[in-house]
């Protein structure tokens, strides 16, 4: 397996089965190990997302993402450049696993931990590809308590084929993974400590993605 340097810019890309690119996110090496690769980004972390996801988080309008979504059923999508906004990300990603553990962080401390259910990675030079699946599971600082998210839009991603019984299958297993190493403290949970004290690195600037696959955009604030 191809493994980075701490400090090395990498890209995540969500990649649709079609083969087309979803989303491209530039984000800084933190750790890679066998057991995970750790990866973080600042505000002003260059990304690109469909244009009309662009335009739905900017305008603070969730009704647009039912479009988001039947646009990448039917194929039908243009990326957009957008930077990101307000919080600091720190991310934890077994090379395997159906879903990477996320830590938000603003001024304040931890926000919140945010467990994201995707496709395991494939390496690149450039970094990994993966497939976000939509749903969500957001963790209270303390660990002690959670909700699921984005239910509603699985269930939509379901009917529109985006997600296949395969998947679904995946995701309910990583689901239980994911509560078990909540009740266990397992996995990033087994030093809680650790993450809630971590800090972007201000040495580092915040990562670009490649200036060949860069267009025109605005803001993405999470």
């Amino acid at each position: 397996m191809r493994s980075f340097e701490t400090g090395q810019t990498v890209v995540r890309r969500d990649v649709h089965g079609s083969g087309r690119v979803w989303s491209e996110h530039a984000l800084r090496v933190v750790a890679d190990t066998s057991e995970a690769l750790v990866a973080a980004c600042s505000p002003g972390a260059e990304t690109r997302w469909p244009a009309l996801y662009v335009k739905a988080r900017t305008d603070g309008d969730r009704s647009v993402r039912t479009e988001v979504f039947d646009a990448m059923a039917t194929g039908t999508w243009e990326l957009a450049d957008a930077v990101w906004q307000e919080t600091e990300l720190l991310l934890w990603k077994p090379p395997t696993a159906w879903f990477s553990v996320n830590a938000f962080y603003t001024s304040a401390g931890l926000r919140n931990w945010y467990v994201n259910f995707e496709h395991p990675t494939r390496r690149t030079e450039a970094g990994f590809d993966t497939f976000d699946l939509t749903v969500d599971l957001v963790v209270d600082p303390d660990l002690t308590s959670w909700q699921w998210k984005d239910e509603d839009e699985y269930a939509h991603v379901r009917r529109l084929g985006i997600v296949t019984d395969t998947e679904h299958q995946a995701v309910d297993a990583a689901r239980h993974q994911v509560l078990a190493m909540l009740a266990e403290r397992s996995g990033p949970f087994a030093d809680a400590a650790a993450w809630t004290s971590w800090r972007w690195n201000p040495a580092w600037p915040a990562p670009q993605l490649p200036r060949l696959e860069k267009a025109a955009g605005g803001p993405v604030r999470t």
